[in-house]
């Protein structure tokens, strides 16, 4: 009885999560008078590709998607490798300052964003890098760089340092020990890290929809943001998107799974 209410529980909840994700791609397959029917139809009368259609050949929607991927993947791979790095000096150093520099970065990540949007704003114009990939893609490493090195840390510490030491007795150097030995026992937490960076980057508005306004340089946020108009929101051209945009997310969890749920949980910050 008690596995039946656990299955009978799990699968409620499984279809209130699922149902969202249903309704945006039939949303995204009804015509538009289907869309505000009364009552309301779960199931088109007529499946239509109208709105896919309308989202490449008017919207430009293939240039948009591009520059979303473009800008997650280098923002997230960098973030990765500056977490990797940072997060090994933080487990494996005593340094003075060291406790100071932690707690910036914990700080860093109370502060709300749209304090520093001003400065911000004045720097990336005095630099030019308004309107271009790699403005957003510096700002999101600035963002992303300070928890993605907390979260390495934390992966770092849960390593035994006797396996870099074993290693450096056979010859090895820091660093050859670090690459060899302890990079690929840490691949659950790297996953679990570009992943995260990969996700805040690929679903960003605020600071995209601020710095881009070039129609060659918007994301995807910044383009499904135009559909919500003064007087009206095309749900349609909406949900088309939707549906597009979450399809890169779907394939990155698809290929690397296996190190997702292991990374996720093996990464507990310590103190």
């Amino acid at each position: 009885m008690r596995r039946l209410a656990k299955g009978l529980v799990l699968g409620v909840w499984l279809l209130i999560t699922l149902f969202p994700l249903y309704w945006i791609v039939v949303t995204s397959l009804k015509p538009k008078a289907e869309i505000f029917s009364m009552p309301l139809r779960y199931w088109p009368g007529e499946i239509t590709f109208e709105h896919y259609e309308e989202l490449f050949s008017f919207a430009d929607f293939g240039t948009y998607l591009l520059n979303s991927l473009v800008v997650s993947l280098v923002a997230a791979g960098v973030v990765t490798v500056i977490g990797v790095l940072g997060g090994y000096v933080l487990a494996r150093f005593s340094f003075p300052g060291r406790g100071a520099l932690m707690l910036a970065y914990l700080v860093t990540q109370m502060i709300p964003l749209f304090i520093a949007l001003g400065p911000l704003y004045l720097l990336m114009s005095d630099l030019d890098l308004l309107n271009r990939l790699a403005g957003l893609m510096l700002v999101y490493v600035a963002m992303l760089v300070p928890f993605s090195t907390i979260i390495m840390r934390g992966f770092y510490e849960r390593i035994p340092v006797a396996l870099e030491e074993a290693a450096q007795v056979d010859g090895a150097s820091r660093m050859a020990a670090m690459v060899r030995v302890v990079i690929p026992v840490m691949l659950p937490g790297i996953a679990a890290t570009y992943i995260f960076a990969f996700v805040q980057c690929w679903n960003e508005l605020f600071l995209a929809i601020t710095f881009i306004d070039s129609e060659d340089a918007k994301t995807i946020p910044v383009a499904m943001n135009s559909f919500i108009t003064q007087y009206d929101i095309d749900w349609g051209s909406m949900a088309a998107a939707t549906v597009v945009s979450v399809i890169p997310t779907l394939i990155l969890f698809a290929v690397i799974r296996r190190y997702i749920v292991e990374g996720l949980t093996a990464g507990a910050v310590k103190g």
